[in-house]
């Protein structure tokens, strides 16, 4: 049967007669188009091989790693509030940034919070030197709140990878002994685990159960069934790989055992989530769909990080206050 005409369109509603249309061609059988998530799988396996590379490694590579992706992440956020009208100070955002993961790097997460603060009070007097006094708040708030979600929560990935060294500026060199230098290669290694299982989880049980919405008005998509499943997920991928290390590499992973590790899935797979829904809420309001285009399948930067980007400094903090308490419990 072939494809009704423009005209005969227009006589058949007049007539509100249906009109068939051409009936599936044996190319496409009836079925949906294909998502793109083999075009996703196929960007994460380019991808994967050469992150874990890094964080092996940690120290420089770790940082100008992070670096890379603040810049990137960056940008895409401030050209973002730049479709809303926002003018935001790129060049001291991005500095600031930058300068955030160095000190992060080369001390710790506490200078980099009192970093932060300077960066606030540096953004405010930056903009009087603006020739622009219109949307002066608009611009002051975009520029700080992207330093502090991109550069700010993203340096946490520095800091957790050197955990062993910050456990020493924190409680002590002789509290670090017996850590193992490269723990913080499983620790972060972990949270990514945990975030991806939890995102691959979220999307298979949404696909096949979700009913109920979860958030309609910020992500449409997602569904109640579907953050269950990234729960579940997140704790069968996070104790697997947590299994693994204690069979492979025990000096790695002996940090926790598996009630707190099933306590960090968990935590992590619902931060995760959070994660993802806040960078959809600042999409929404910025009517993009991705925060970019640079990964094929993925979107942007931001799009691919966004979960841990609340995740990562959890993990972190948790950890620290599971030492502190452990160093303090007597025995």
């Amino acid at each position: 049967m072939s494809e009704p005409s423009a005209e005969e369109i227009a006589v058949a509603e007049a007539r509100r007669e249906p009109v068939h249309p051409q009936p599936p061609t044996p190319r496409d059988n009836g079925k949906k188009p294909r998502s793109n998530l083999t075009l996703r799988l196929f960007t994460a396996a380019i991808l994967i091989p050469p992150l874990l590379y890094v964080i092996y490694q940690g120290g420089p590579w770790v940082l100008g790693t992070v670096l890379i992706i603040t810049m990137i992440g960056l940008a895409e956020f401030y050209d973002m509030i730049e479709a809303k009208g926002a003018d935001p100070l790129r060049t001291f955002g991005m500095t600031a940034a930058a300068a955030l993961q160095v000190v992060a790097y080369l001390g710790s997460e506490y200078l980099a919070t009192l970093l932060l603060s300077v960066v606030l009070l540096g953004v405010m007097v930056a903009q009087l030197g603006k020739a622009r006094i219109a949307d002066a708040l608009a611009s002051i708030s975009g520029t700080f709140f992207g330093v502090f979600y991109v550069g700010w929560l993203l340096s946490h990935a520095i800091v957790l990878r050197n955990f062993d060294q910050q456990v020493a500026a924190r409680f002590g060199a002789d509290a670090a002994i017996g850590i193992d230098p490269r723990v913080g290669f499983f620790y972060l290694f972990f949270t990514i685990v945990v975030v991806i299982g939890g995102d691959v989880g979220a999307y298979f049980a949404g696909r096949a159960y979700g009913k109920r919405k979860l958030a309609p008005r910020i992500s449409p998509n997602k569904t109640v069934e579907g953050a269950l499943g990234a729960v579940a997920a997140g704790i069968f991928f996070g104790l697997g790989l947590k299994a693994f290390f204690d069979a492979q590499a025990p000096h790695l992973s002996s940090g926790f055992g598996y009630g707190f590790g099933l306590v960090l899935c968990v935590v992590l797979s619902i931060v995760g989530l959070l994660g993802d829904l806040v960078e959809s809420l600042l999409k929404r309001d910025a009517k993009v769909k991705d925060s970019g285009g640079l990964l094929p399948g993925m979107g942007g930067v931001l799009d691919r990080i966004d979960s841990n980007l609340l995740a990562i400094p959890v993990m972190y903090y948790l950890l620290l206050a599971s030492t502190f308490v452990s160093r303090s419990i007597p025995g």
